[in-house]
């Protein structure tokens, strides 16, 4: 894996119009008329031939416009702008627009917000424009404690950023992407392959690719019932079930008799659409039309807390009162959504909270404040807003019980007992760290999400926090294909990770830590492999830390 490409990087078709652009210079000056309102016309310093196109956007020193030739970025100095969208360069505050899941812009990325003003001793005003947005504005605190501006040139002098969002869905985020009216689509789900090919189509380059997908957080979707209620877990195949309207009785997992009802929140949210695409989908079935939908997580967990009959799926940070279920299955293992286990992508139905951004120039400013995000300040602002962020949680060995027995009790005539030992004698003296790297089906593939971790740990090993330590990289397989083939690919994994880091560091480490891997095939799986869920969390790259020697 490459890392991604520069955001100086264009398209052909924006070269080729950079060129057009580049003879227009060349030639004679002529006067112009003005341009239609949201229209502007660009004419060169030095000629008089001009363009006409409308206005994109400007990140301080770019200028973007939609012309007949296709989408043209230059800097704004290079040219005579004129109609009412020309940015002025003196007044102009940037902007980062932020359209998309309601719960990234209503609660994560505003406290997100906050916390980065804080940490630049800005102070954070938060506007309410209309239905659906909101506005930040980031600003130089006053000189004078409690002097009140009596000048709008003032306050506008000392704003830094701005940063809007339209609170809509994961949807309706990638259409405003799609249509120029976002920077950035806020989404709780991943984008799947026709909308990644809606929007290579559309010029935005590939939203998946390292740089193009932001990791903010991870979540998990956690099946609960009423307090009190006898069911302590159930397996990924009895709740798609459930909410397929199949087991339509509580009497047919072994309860009470009585009636099951079904909560989710609205469709739109794109949580619950991962859900159905994971859960009811990806197993073969319907939603159930019986499903009562509420507006947000806290009416769904009011909801079901007062409903003995109930079951319903809440975001992790967001049980409320109710009773959270154990993810099961037939071969004995059971997943808790617990931090570390959500941090892992352990439990079988984490989603990630990610910000897709297209190939574009962002102002200097807003660039400061995405690259805020992965701090260790801005974790401690996720984990006080009820979201697991992306700081690497330690799981020492010895807290690990759970999943040594399970890797026992799965050994079979593929996995010995030499296997183990030598599994636990290389793990021996290391503690596992939560960053976890995942694979498409029988390749070496890193997918989306963990393209992205790749990144962060890169750069969490240029940032110096991993000096003196000696990492590991443990690949894993899940149980199909035989223990040789199992074995190789988990080592090719571990291996493309590897590789993946190094090209991010420029080939090498920097000293005073050490990068190594290992592979142990299907030795101690993390799901079960009756299902492709757990197939997923079976291939994996472990990270695991020791003091160097």
């Amino acid at each position: 894996m490459t890392p991604d490409r520069s955001p100086f990087f264009f398209p052909a078709k924006i070269l080729r119009c950079a060129a057009l652009w580049a003879a227009l210079t060349l030639a004679p000056q002529a006067a112009f008329a003005q341009e239609p309102e949201g229209r502007l016309r660009l004419t060169s310093r030095s000629g008089s031939l001009s363009l006409t196109g409308s206005f994109l956007g400007y990140d301080g020193r770019y200028l973007r416009i939609a012309t007949e030739h296709g989408e043209l970025t230059l800097p704004l100095a290079s040219v005579i702008c004129e109609g009412a969208d020309c940015p002025d360069p003196e007044t102009w505050v940037p902007e980062l627009r932020l359209s998309g899941a309601g719960r990234l812009g209503e609660l994560v990325l505003p406290a997100l917000v906050e916390g980065y003003a804080r940490a630049r001793g800005w102070e954070p005003a938060r506007i309410e424009t209309d239905d659906g947005h909101a506005l930040y504005s980031l600003a130089l605190p006053r000189e004078t404690e409690g002097a009140e501006e009596t000048d709008a040139a003032e306050s506008a002098g000392r704003e830094r950023l701005r940063i809007s969002f339209r609170l809509t869905s994961t949807d309706d985020g990638f259409a405003d992407l799609l249509a120029n009216e976002a920077d950035m689509a806020m989404a709780e789900r991943l984008l799947d392959a026709e909308e990644l090919s809606l929007a290579r189509d559309a010029g935005l380059g590939r939203l998946d690719a390292p740089g193009r997908l932001q990791l903010v957080g991870l979540d998990a979707l956690v099946p609960v019932v009423a307090p009190g209620h006898d069911l302590r877990a159930l397996s990924l195949s009895q709740l798609s079930r459930l909410f397929a309207g199949e087991i339509a009785d509580w009497s047919r997992l072994g309860g009470a008799a009585g009636p099951v009802r079904l909560h989710l929140e609205a469709g739109t949210s794109g949580q619950m659409q991962g859900f159905e695409a994971l859960v009811i989908e990806g197993m073969g079935r319907a939603l159930s039309e019986e499903v009562i939908r509420h507006p947000d997580a806290a009416a769904l967990a009011e909801a079901v807390a007062a409903d003995p009959g109930a079951i319903g799926m809440l975001p992790f940070g967001q049980l409320g009162a109710t009773q959270p279920l154990a993810l099961s299955g037939p071969c004995g293992l059971r997943s808790t959504a617990r931090p570390e286990t959500v941090s892992t992508g352990d439990f079988p139905l984490t989603l990630p909270l990610v910000l897709y951004r297209p190939m574009r120039r962002l102002p200097d400013a807003a660039e400061a404040f995405l690259g805020w995000i992965a701090t260790a300040e801005a974790q401690l602002v996720l984990r006080r807003a009820g979201v697991t962020g992306l700081a690497p949680i330690p799981i020492p060995i010895e807290d690990q019980g759970a999943r040594l027995a399970g890797a026992v009790l799965s050994a079979g005539e593929d996995v010995g007992l030499a296997d183990l030992q030598r599994m636990l004698e290389t793990l021996d003296g290391h503690q596992r760290l939560s960053t976890t790297f995942r694979f498409e089906a029988g390749e070496a593939v890193l997918d989306a999400v963990s393209r992205s971790r790749v990144v962060q740990l890169a750069q969490s090993i240029r940032d110096g926090r991993h000096n003196g330590d000696a990492l590991l990289l443990a690949g894993f397989s899940d149980g199909r294909g035989g223990p040789v083939a199992n074995q190789d690919l988990s080592l090719d994994r571990a291996t493309a990770v590897r590789a993946a880091v190094l090209s991010l560091l420029g080939g090498a480490l920097p000293p005073g830590v050490t990068l190594d891997v290992a592979a142990f095939g299907e030795a101690m799986p993390m799901g079960c492999d009756d299902s492709a869920t757990g197939r997923g969390i079976n291939r994996r790259v472990e990270l695991w830390v020791a003091p160097l020697d």
